[in-house]
């Protein structure tokens, strides 16, 4: 057999056949073998191999990465493990380089450490070589590091995500295996999967549409799930999805690990959708599916469509607004309010894309349920809210109101009745209502203004507060300096970035 190091990228890739009926039959087919000429299309005699699945991946002789043709990775058990995007030795070699030339310039995240891209490659290094010991680091030093492994470091990785891939972690499913996820899901070596956390890298935290590239969410999520929930690192499983991408910079990049082609849309999305759903819970019946940064746009269907079937659940509509709703009650208790008087609250939120609506309906229940859980409740409890979107406020008087926001859309009389009109800005919002709350889900960095924070000055509350949720940093609507600065030190703030202390 010729030596495998000498034959990395021309690998003719065989499966093994079944025993023969008879020792006559082995001989003729041995006799057969010898006359042919088995050679690749570089005139080079193939390497018999005999590994299977992550251990071609993980063996350097024989693993070519994205260079595997899609031809190798069926017989290899491969499909699904790397990227769908088959590359040639020097697109490997352009990507690599093009990652070194990267290295020149120092890349930032806003106000974060610029050394965080540095830090999460010497962690993610770690975590090829030893997982053991990258999980007692990362728990022994979850304060300093979640950060560096998911928001706001995480969102430099996806971006940079083609240049930063090195080793597989987790499985791709594509629009090109329509029909093979089935069998897709038996390539990933674990028998026993408890958690998976899946996105198609349509909505990667406030960057956008970055494709295959928001693998590297699904990843980090699942890193805090082990290091500070405890699951087992063996029986997680970050997924992507891939049905393409509406980002011109990716399809036109050469080196782009995922399908160059447009997002799939209408049945075609959720043809795709289903059969990874249905290939997962056939092998894994017991699993959680975690979905994660899916755009508005899917978030809520898929939600719908699969929460009374399966065992899953949005991160971005009820994981956020969980998280929301408990700062908004404790918020408050930290008025010194009785916590019946959550449904008096009047709030302002920024922002009407799935994290925004998400926490609307959270906040809308429980004030509802406060209020005696009847439908003149819930109207009540509506009209608490006064949701602003990129087109400003919302009312009914608006042409083109995503359903999901319907039910916030101010009354025209009502908002006329206190000076508000469709599409007011912002500020105007902030000046008229004087809310108790002003909760940022936009994803604009910067959007609480000097002029927003000035106006908040006036609330009836006397501990207003302000929550600047939207990731990874830069994009945070307002920094806790600017917020006491501004408002002064009895704004309650939170955020959902980490910040450092701030020094009243």
């Amino acid at each position: 057999m010729p030596n495998p190091s000498g034959q990395i990228g021309r690998l003719l890739l065989l499966r093994r056949r079944p025993a023969t009926p008879s020792a006559a039959a082995a001989a003729a087919a041995a006799a057969a073998a010898a006359r042919r000429c088995f050679t690749t299309t570089e005139g080079h005699r193939p390497t018999m191999v005999h590994k299977r699945s992550l251990d071609i991946l993980h063996d350097p002789w024989f693993n070519k990465g994205t260079a595997f043709s899609m031809t190798e990775r069926d017989r290899l058990d491969l499909r699904g493990l790397l990227p769908p995007n088959v590359m040639s030795s020097e697109q490997q070699i352009d990507r690599f380089m093009a990652d070194l030339k990267r290295l020149e310039e120092q890349a930032r995240d806003g106000p974060s450490d610029p050394n965080a891209l540095a830090k999460w490659r010497i962690l993610n290094r770690l975590h090829d070589r030893n997982e053991t010991m990258y999980y007692k680091v990362l728990i022994a030093n979850i304060k300093e590091y979640a950060p560096i492994v998911y928001t706001p470091t995480v969102g430099l990785v996806c971006q940079n995500y083609g240049g930063l891939f090195r080793r597989p972690r987790g499985m791709y499913f594509s629009a090109a295996d329509r029909g093979e996820m089935m069998s897709m899901v038996y390539n990933w070596p674990a028998e026993q999967v408890d958690m998976i956390v899946v996105t198609d890298g349509s909505r990667i935290l406030g960057l956008g549409d970055l494709g295959v590239q928001g693998i590297g969410i699904a990843i980090g999520k699942l890193d805090l799930y082990v290091a500070a929930a405890g699951i087992n690192p063996q029986r997680v499983l970050p997924v992507m999805i891939d049905v393409g991408t509406n980002n011109e910079k990716l399809l036109e990049d050469p080196i782009y690990l995922g399908l160059q082609q447009h997002r799939l849309d209408g049945d075609e999305y959720i043809a795709v959708i289903d059969e990874f759903m249905e290939a997962v819970f056939t092998r894994w019946p017991n699993v959680v599916v975690q979905f994660e940064d899916f755009q508005s746009k899917w978030a809520f269907k898929l939600l719908q469509r699969y929460r009374n079937s399966y065992r899953m659940f949005n991160d971005d509509v009820q994981g956020t607004a969980g998280v929301a709703l408990a700062g908004l009650l404790g918020a408050v208790r930290a008025q010194g309010k009785p916590m019946i008087d959550f449904p008096k609250m009047k709030i302002v939120v920024a922002g009407a894309g799935s994290a925004g609506i998400g926490v609307l309906n959270a906040a809308r229940k429980t004030m509802g349920r406060m209020l005696g859980n009847t439908e003149t409740a819930f109207a009540s409890a509506s009209s608490q809210f006064w949701v602003v979107d990129a087109k400003g406020l919302i009312t009914e008087d608006r042409d083109d109101i995503d359903p999901e926001a319907r039910p916030f859309a101010r009354k025209v009389k009502e908002a006329n009745r206190q000076g508000l009109r469709e599409g007011a800005s912002l500020v105007e919002v902030v000046r008229e209502v004087k809310p108790d709350v002003l909760l940022g889900l936009s994803a604009v960095g910067g959007l609480f203004s000097k002029e927003v924070l000035e106006a908040m000055k006036g609330s009836t509350s006397t501990r207003p507060a302000v929550f600047a949720m939207s990731n990874p940093t830069k994009n945070a609507e307002c920094t806790p300096e600017e917020a006491f600065s501004i408002i002064g030190e009895n704004v309650i703030f939170a955020s959902g970035s980490p910040f450092k202390d701030v020094d009243l």
